[in-house]
């Protein structure tokens, strides 16, 4: 932390090495198309270092840099062509076929299905995801969420329940596609 409060970029670098995978992650959740995603894990960490002396240690490092990459992951997306969040079209949900072993059974499984629940989060809308992302995992309210994305309360709201919507027909789909198998 010292080295990168003194920019030094040994220390950045091993501060990003650090990080790298579960940012790149939370980036992914609002973008699926990973050279943009990791563009934006770049950017966020430019905001990291220059805005680490503001950081006061009262809360983890991790979820600290984890509210600046979904933060800019936002930004991206506003700044896209369209304005996702008040789209309600969905991508199509494409069947993943996984053929676990025998040994590890229960692992497995459990990791197929966070593998599936992840791909259908992947195939909402972005306007649904992003609500969806702030939501449920960075736990955030309907009203930040409002503030933060420039909708209403209302709009927040209703995209969650699609989304919610979606992911159980989405999930259903896929649960009765690998009963088939």
């Amino acid at each position: 932390m010292e080295g990168c409060l003194k920019g030094d970029r040994r220390s950045q670098e091993r501060l990003f090495t650090m990080f790298y995978g579960k940012m790149l992650a939370v980036s992914m959740r609002y973008i699926n198309e990973r050279d943009s995603a990791q563009e934006v894990l770049q950017v966020s960490f430019l905001k990291v270092f220059d805005k680490l002396e503001h950081f006061d240690f009262s809360g983890s490092l991790e979820g600290w840099i984890r509210r600046i990459v979904s933060n800019t992951a936002i930004d991206h997306l506003r700044k896209a062509k369209n304005n996702p969040f008040l789209s309600d079209q969905d991508n199509d949900f494409k069947s993943m076929a996984s053929d676990p072993m025998l040994e590890e059974e229960l692992r497995e499984t459990t990791q197929l299905k966070a593998k599936i629940a992840q791909e259908a989060i992947s195939r909402l809308s972005p306007a649904y995801r992003t609500v969806f992302n702030l939501y449920v995992l960075e736990e955030r309210s309907h009203k930040e969420i409002a503030a933060l994305l420039g909708i209403s309360e209302g709009t927040s709201k209703s995209n969650l329940a699609k989304a919610k919507m979606n992911l159980q027909r989405l999930l259903k789909d896929e649960f009765i596609l690998i009963e088939k198998q």
